[in-house]
């Protein structure tokens, strides 16, 4: 194990979108992270576990699994795998004026695991992605896709509105693991709004308060560093702005039940 989790890259930096075929080679990877970008791989074919994070979940085609880039993820497959890998940049995002696509992405950003009970035109608008390059024909295509994954699998229904917008930017904030505060007062300045109405706009959506969301989100984060790297209990609350390791370690077993070193030695 190393000091820090890996991190691959894997498109162009200039680049904000980029769709290949599932490398056939792929069996066992090492835990990592992907830089900059929102990964969603389809599999028509193949077998064995895809871990993301702390969860192990079964390869039975066709299944689209999607992978934020804070998060650890590795392959762990028994037989040759077919499918697609589409890298998604937040760039693409900021160019597009489509509500619709930016509201189907973030639904599928909330999801890691989806089976699909049906493939209908995911495989060809996914083959279509691999060589389009005009912009507004690439928005066309993403938002199909997106809402055929949606519809092929179990019906998933959100509705849009203003708080949905806060609370997508408040993920966005958090997924940014390298700098999370345990203060909603933080969050909620970065928000535009006040600490009060952040919080009843978590508890009315979310149905739990805004230090509950940002505290799952920092144990996340332990977590993955406690499993993935070396780097000492001090070092991870220090990375994780807690001034104090003790009170670190306190947070951490009121939340999980364990201390981070149980947790690392379990």
């Amino acid at each position: 194990m190393k000091n820090s989790i890996s991190i691959k890259t894997k498109i162009e930096a200039a680049a904000l979108l980029k769709v290949v075929p599932f490398r056939k080679e792929i069996r066992k990877t090492e835990p990592h992270k992907h830089n900059s970008y929102f990964e969603i791989i389809y599999l028509r074919e193949g077998n064995g576990f895809h871990t993301i994070d702390h969860t192990s979940f079964s390869i039975k085609p066709p299944t689209v699994f999607f992978v934020r880039k804070e998060q650890v993820h590795h392959w762990d497959m028994t037989d040759t795998p077919d499918g697609f890998v589409l890298l998604l940049k937040k760039g693409f995002l900021d160019q597009s004026m489509d509500s619709e696509l930016k509201s189907l992405l973030s639904k599928l950003s909330e999801l890691s695991c989806i089976y699909l009970k049906e493939i209908g035109s995911i495989d060809t608008l996914f083959q279509l992605l691999t060589t389009e390059k005009d912009f507004t024909v690439t928005e066309g295509l993403l938002k199909a896709l997106f809402a055929k994954i949606l519809i092929s699998a179990k019906p998933l229904t959100n509705k849009t509105s203003k708080t949905d917008d806060v609370i997508t930017v408040f993920r966005e904030l958090l997924n940014q693991t390298n700098d999370l505060r345990n203060n909603v007062a933080h969050y909620a300045e970065k928000l535009h709004t006040t600490p009060q109405n952040l919080n009843a706009i978590c508890r009315k959506t979310l149905s739990q308060s805004a230090a509950e969301v940002i505290a799952e989100h920092i144990i996340s984060e332990a977590k993955r560093q406690l499993i993935y790297t070396e780097g000492s209990v001090s070092e991870i609350a220090y990375s994780l702005n807690f001034n104090d390791t003790s009170h670190f370690v306190k947070y951490f077993k009121r939340h999980t039940g364990l201390t981070p070193q149980t947790l690392r030695n379990t």
